[in-house]
């Protein structure tokens, strides 16, 4: 997937204000309008400048896209959005709206297209604040315990030219245990203000969870790498694994191999219906870093006459 550069596309610079990228969309419009260009991909141009536009002329994706944009992409240039780029962003209603998203780029709908709400508002909320949105980045260890945690947040807003800036402001939020990746928290209250005395609207809040150097999340499933020796593993062993809430001791079964998966039954997410965590086995060898460990090798090859290729014919 190829980073798309909006500003480029509508060829105006970064600090344009509102009303130069109003401006700059009209013109390009006029030119590569189907229904009035003369240019042979007036229609693809015209739908990549409607694409600019859209995320542009929004305050809410425009700091997004403007905070991503901070990362040094160029466009044109492979592009795979790094983990959590989106998070802690405030946005109201129409938030990442998937609505549009099948009308534009595989970029587009990457960024925009997974939205976790609509602008759509019903008659009886009209004078009701509006909710907001965002997504909030834990670490697993909150599942397992629960926590309190201070999440600041930052809401784009237009500043007096036009351009969009970031007020940020900071919650106490409390993590159930058991959280897992997708669960929403609601804050009721914590949306936008009411109008003429209605109450304000809510705060949701998408829980993901921030990349974890030992574990791999799945769902409720979480997987570890179990590093075994090569006697472990042959003879079978009991052994102590580190797990996010605590140690447990394992028994390795005798010859396993690398690959082969170990389950521990409800150690995973502690939800109302608890995951599984699972044990990968890695056979890890020691090194024939010194005389006495080479004459071991060379010993376990006369003596075991072991062929792992035996299978392949050769």
């Amino acid at each position: 997937m190829e980073f798309k550069d909006y500003y480029q596309t509508l060829g105006v610079p970064r600090d344009a204000s509102a009303d130069d990228i109003k401006k700059a969309f009209r013109r390009l419009a006029r030119k590569y309008h189907p229904d009035v260009s003369k240019e042979t991909d007036a229609e693809h141009k015209m739908k990549e400048v409607n694409e600019a536009y859209t995320v542009l002329s929004d305050p809410e994706k425009r700091a997004a896209y403007d905070q991503l944009g901070q990362r040094g992409f160029q466009a044109g240039s492979d592009f795979q959005p790094p983990p959590g780029w989106d998070a802690n962003f405030e946005f109201s209603g129409r938030g990442f709206s998937g609505a549009q998203a099948a009308d534009f780029s595989d970029f587009f709908a990457e960024l925009f297209g997974h939205g976790m709400g609509s602008g759509t508002r019903h008659a009886h909320q009209r004078m009701r604040g509006e909710d907001h949105h965002a997504k909030i980045m834990l670490d697993l260890e909150d599942s397992y315990r629960g926590a309190t945690r201070s999440i600041a947040l930052r809401m784009p807003k237009l500043d007096n030219q036009g351009r969009p800036v970031l007020s940020e402001h900071t919650l106490n939020v409390r993590i159930p245990k058991g959280v897992h990746a997708g669960q929403v928290i609601r804050l009721a209250g914590q949306g936008a203000p009411g109008h003429a005395g209605e109450p304000a609207g809510d705060l949701f809040l998408e829980v993901q969870f921030k990349p974890h150097s030992r574990y791999r999340i799945e769902g409720k499933d979480i997987h570890i790498t179990l590093p075994v020796t090569p006697w472990e593993a042959a003879l079978g062993a009991t052994v102590k694994v580190p797990v996010p809430d605590g140690l447990v001791e394992v028994r390795v079964p005798e010859n396993s191999q690398s690959g082969r998966k170990l389950r521990l039954k409800g150690r995973g997410i502690p939800a109302a219906t608890p995951g599984d965590l699972y044990l990968i086995l890695e056979v890890v060898l020691p090194p024939a870093a010194t005389e006495k460990a080479r004459e071991f090798y060379q010993n376990m090859a006369r003596e075991l006459a072991f062929d792992p290729r035996q299978h392949l014919g050769v």
